[in-house]
């Protein structure tokens, strides 16, 4: 277990320090299972992975995961203030019954202003559950 949460860790780093000039977006918050913060990294204009970490109320439970997201905003010619995304999920839980999770994750967006938005997610897998939050650009 040790060796795959190292290898996340460097993965989820990596792409950070790769891609650090293209980091778009924090998300963080929270709802229902517990609280969460995230990374969007675009690889387009559709697409972004999300490295994540995540936790329940309690701290019991922490999880690592990582999100594709495909954005349907052009599809559905929605205007910049709002995205949609639909995408999957994988990670790996930390607690008595851990290990490797993956799952599927829907969700959106409104920005009010030019940095500040909320974000709603719904979801499984992974402890990507889904929540309420707040998105800033970066």
């Amino acid at each position: 277990m040790k060796k795959i949460l190292l290898i996340l860790a460097i993965g989820f780093i990596s792409i950070v320090n790769v891609k650090g000039q293209a980091i778009k977006q924090l998300n963080f918050g929270g709802a229902g299972t517990g609280i969460y913060a995230g990374l969007e990294i675009p690889l387009g204009a559709a697409f972004a992975i999300v490295p994540q970490v995540s936790t329940d109320y309690n701290f019991t439970v922490f999880i690592l995961s990582a999100k594709g997201n495909y954005y349907f905003d052009e599809l559905f010619g929605l205007p910049d203030e709002w995205d949609v995304y639909g995408g999957a999920n994988v990670g790996w839980r930390i607690s008595n019954n851990g290990g490797f999770h993956w799952g599927a994750q829907i969700g959106g967006r409104w920005f009010w202003n030019e940095k500040w938005g909320l974000n709603a997610e719904f979801g499984g897998g992974s402890g990507v559950t889904g929540g309420l939050g707040v998105t800033m650009k970066l």
